[in-house]
């Protein structure tokens, strides 16, 4: 290894008093406690009591969701309703310097149909060391091992002396768009560097891909079934918007260069998620509504994907003698993802990859993925270089007994504590100063 790759003495030291037993207590704590977006001011009271417990500065922030829709350019869509807009802030360290962030979200996607499940959404099972539940994965598990990296830092001393100050920033709303995430930087929550918990398999995620969410309203002109010839389906002409939307798919996906994306195979899907429409089974419908997910390329904001998207449709509804006199209507309905990138040679991904390969005995892998995230607005909106890295895989996000692999979250934590010690650096203990 080389020196980068080796811990100091206080970095191993923070590493070492993570507690795997006190991580399984709290996840499962977390896990324990519904917060399906638009309701996580009760998960957040845990969060705040935890950094309080650690004897970090915490802050409440609680922004007003409607003003914040009206008032902010960039504000990121949503897709759940909501009253507040719950925020927790922990500060740890000296302020006026270096700062380092360590992120997540608390809020999770409903937990679907029960009998899907073979565990309770809800009781945190614990079997073969891994927990299950709604959001052991995305993302609690990786909250878990902020909390258990900010714990060990303040067992073992180190907080006190640390040179530069640590920002743990807890956000609701990740899952429909990232208000929480935009609101806590437009409150000053940004720094020099920043990592996100999410699941990654403890790889560094550096690029991700975005999405939009669309509605589209296509018409038709209805008739009895009998003489079905004198109508025009509405599910006839979305088929048609379908099919340009596949060749749209494979056209933009195959233009891709960039290995990051590349090697995901598919790494701007679009998919028709939900479709509506029709009045009388002996009718043909007069309109359809379907609502679906866009792909943001990388390099590319929403705005750019909506631009794509509707050139898409306009094409495709000019091309066809109803729809070209009877156009469809393209809504943006949700949350709307920017794409993000910080270069794989950056100090960040590279120093978190020393630390993690020291810590863990292997050197995690520099990545792109193909989905939505906060690190977006920390990069593009907060100015603040940020990856991803944190425990679980992906794949068991959102779908039925979810779950998180416990030695992962101890090994995330582990690399946090000893990344943010050095990162910020310690000042010398009394003891050596007085020798």
């Amino acid at each position: 290894m080389t020196p980068a790759q080796v811990l100091v003495e206080a970095e191993a030291r923070a590493a070492a008093a993570v507690d795997p037993a006190w991580a399984a207590d709290v996840l499962r704590i977390l896990v324990r406690v519904p917060s399906v977006t638009g309701d996580e001011l009760a998960v957040q009271d845990v969060m705040a009591a935890q950094l309080a417990s650690f004897g970090c500065a915490v802050e409440r922030l609680d922004r007003d969701p409607a003003a914040f829709a009206r008032d902010d350019p960039e504000w990121p869509g949503a897709e759940m309703s909501r009253d507040a807009l719950p925020i927790v802030l922990g500060r740890l360290g000296r302020s006026g310097g270096r700062r380092v962030l360590l992120v997540g979200h608390v809020d999770v996607v409903p937990p679907g149909d029960p009998a899907t499940w073979h565990h309770d959404p809800w009781a945190a099972d614990l079997e073969d060391g891994r927990i299950y539940g709604r959001g052991a994965v995305d993302m609690k598990g990786g909250v878990t091992s902020i909390l258990a990296a900010v714990r060990a830092i303040r067992e073992t001393g180190l907080a006190e002396r640390l040179e530069g100050e640590l920002l743990v920033v807890s956000v609701p709303s990740e899952e429909d768009g990232g208000q929480g995430m935009l609101a806590a930087i437009r409150a000053g929550a940004v720094g020099d560097l920043a990592i996100i918990t999410e699941p990654s398999d403890l790889d560094v995620v550096i690029a991700h891909a975005g999405a939009l969410t669309f509605r589209l309203t296509v018409p038709g002109r209805a008739a009895h079934a009998s003489v079905r010839r004198e109508g025009i389906s509405a599910l006839d002409n979305l088929v048609t918007l379908i099919r340009a939307l596949e060749d749209d798919e494979e056209t933009r996906n195959a233009a891709e260069r960039n290995p990051l994306m590349t090697v995901l195979g598919l790494p701007y899907p679009t998919i028709i998620g939900k479709v509506s429409g029709g009045e009388w089974a002996s009718t043909v419908l007069d309109r359809v509504v379907a609502e679906g997910r866009y792909g943001v390329k990388l390099g590319q904001t929403w705005r750019d994907a909506e631009q794509d998207l509707r050139r898409c449709i306009d094409a495709a509804a000019a091309a066809d003698p109803f729809l070209r006199d009877h156009p469809p209507t393209l809504e943006l309905t949700g949350g709307k993802f920017s794409s993000a990138q910080i270069p794989a040679d950056h100090p960040l991904p590279v120093g978190l990859a020393n630390v993690a390969e020291a810590v863990t005995g292997r050197r995690p892998a520099s990545l792109g993925e193909p989905y939505g995230a906060d690190m977006r607005l920390l990069v593009n909106e907060g100015r603040t270089p940020t990856v991803i890295f944190g425990p679980g895989v992906v794949t068991a996000a959102h779908a039925a007994d979810e779950w998180v692999p416990l030695d992962q979250v101890v090994a995330c934590a582990r690399t946090l504590a000893a990344w943010v010690v050095r990162e910020l650096g310690v000042s010398p203990a009394a003891e050596d100063v007085a020798s």
